[in-house]
């Protein structure tokens, strides 16, 4: 048992005189080289701000009009930044056109947007990229009257009598809703049969109710306030769109969503029959200078806000990543395939950014620095050898000395001489490894004052005995 206790304490006093060792040599590398760590922490302290700046704490992300789904989606999302550090300022907007525009212009702020898919021509579009689709946008049309047979929306080239002389809203004119609006009615044939009128959304929904327009078309959310409202209004009526296919063939960005009866509200049995919707997609755009950390946060908002089921979209269903004719970010194309980064989902989004920031650059700094480290340790052996040379040089002059002019009466200066050089050997701050060739330079220094010591004439032969 002592045995076992003294080889255990042997064996952590070697590791405390290693580690000591180790530290005392570290420090003594450090001194040596700081000039040159120094150089190299600068170069990573420069590619590190210009080659991956960090992303700003403040963005600006377009909605569109007050009271829409987009609005209260991006309040959403302003909660999901603000609790990981990151500031986004929602924008209000008339609509889809301006949200592009603002995203295309290289001088405007604004970074991201809603926009609907089908509201922009892709060819004349600069400068802006897709983080996916993010939610359904059905597109409803409400009117009052009496109940309109699916029937009579097909009848292009009859008086349709319920709307000849209707006042129909389209939605205000550069909105998503008045683009896909007029794509429906011009595929349709009957973009010239009522009295269109292009007001905003919620000024919409406040003439339906009061009976100043007959009927009004809204793109928006299941749970927009604007569809909510008038979803409740028991006076008004909702259109099925029975040759739904039909029309998703026309127009491909189009998705057909069904509503069974009683799906809206069981207590008034509404709707009295199956219902079929027509949906464009709502789609995440993004300036495509966005910083990467940002499009990643982008999307893990939509994950986590837009992923959850509601009641057009399975759970998971969202984000998802289909053409819409804007070329994908590249940060989206590695999320459908990879995910978020493996740190993003166990770390704060600021400690999660700050280590793929130095992982980014420190790849590339060390393919620089490992090189210059690795010689670090022979120009250290190289100097300190210098120093050692140039002391052997000294002493190889004092022997010389000795040799061919030796006087008694200099042998106490040439002590001092020693004594001196030994002190100066004394003061050589060694590391481990040349500690052979240390211990080398002080036993020759010592031979030589020994041969002073020795005799009258210690480096001659004494012929006379």
């Amino acid at each position: 048992m002592g045995n076992v206790k003294q080889d255990i304490k042997d064996a952590a006093l070697g590791f405390a005189e290693s580690a000591l060792d180790g530290w005392n040599d570290f420090c003594l590398f450090f001194k040596e080289a700081w000039p040159l760590l120094g150089a190299l922490l600068m170069i990573l302290a420069g590619i590190w701000w210009y080659a991956d700046p960090p992303p700003p704490r403040h963005v600006l992300m377009a909605t569109g009009s007050p009271g829409g789904s987009y609005e209260a989606l991006g309040k959403k999302y302003a909660d999901f930044f603000e609790k990981r550090g990151i500031t986004l300022e929602l924008v209000n907007t008339h609509g889809a056109q301006e949200n592009i525009q603002r995203l295309s212009s290289r001088k405007d702020p604004v970074q991201a947007a809603f926009v609907q898919n089908g509201v922009f021509k892709p060819e004349e579009i600069q400068g802006i990229a897709s983080l996916g689709s993010v939610d359904y946008e059905p597109i409803w049309f409400f009117y009052r009257g009496p109940e309109v047979k699916a029937s009579d929306f097909e009848d292009v080239n009859g008086q349709l009598k319920y709307f000849a002389d209707a006042r129909i809203s389209l939605g205000e004119e550069g909105s998503g809703t008045h683009t896909q609006a007029m794509r429906i009615l011009e595929v349709s044939g009957l973009s010239k049969v009522a009295h269109f009128l292009f007001m905003p959304s919620h000024e919409s929904v406040k003439a339906l109710q009061e009976g100043r327009i007959n009927g009004a078309f809204l793109v928006d959310g299941y749970q927009s306030k604007n569809v909510q409202t008038l979803l409740a209004d028991t006076s008004l009526h909702i259109t099925t769109f029975r040759r739904a296919e039909a029309y998703a063939r026309l127009l491909p960005y189009l998705h057909i969503l069904k509503v069974p009866t009683g799906g809206f509200s069981l207590v008034r049995n509404f709707p009295d029959h199956d219902v079929q919707l027509l949906a464009t997609t709502t789609n995440l755009l993004i300036d495509d200078r966005m910083h990467p950390a940002l499009q990643f946060l982008f999307l893990e908002a939509a994950r986590e806000i837009n992923g959850k089921a509601n009641f057009f979209a399975q759970r998971g269903e969202f984000p998802f990543f289909s053409a819409a004719g804007i070329p994908e970010s590249p940060v989206a194309l590695h999320y459908e395939k990879n995910g978020s980064p493996l740190l993003m989902l166990y770390l704060p989004f600021w400690l999660a950014e700050l280590i793929n920031r130095l992982i980014f650059v420190l790849l590339p700094f060390c393919a620089i620095a490992y090189p210059i480290l690795l010689t670090l340790p022979g120009y250290r052996n190289k100097r300190m050898r210098r120093k050692i040379d140039r002391l052997y040089g000294v002493l190889k002059t004092y022997e010389y000395e000795l040799i061919t002019n030796y006087q008694i009466e200099a042998r106490d200066s040439y002590l001092r001489k020693l004594d001196l050089l030994e002190y100066e050997a004394l003061n050589l701050k060694v590391p481990w490894s040349m500690s052979g060739d240390y211990y080398a330079l002080r036993t020759s220094i010592d031979y030589v004052r020994n041969c002073l010591n020795r005799g009258v004439h210690p480096y001659q032969v004494n012929v006379d005995t």
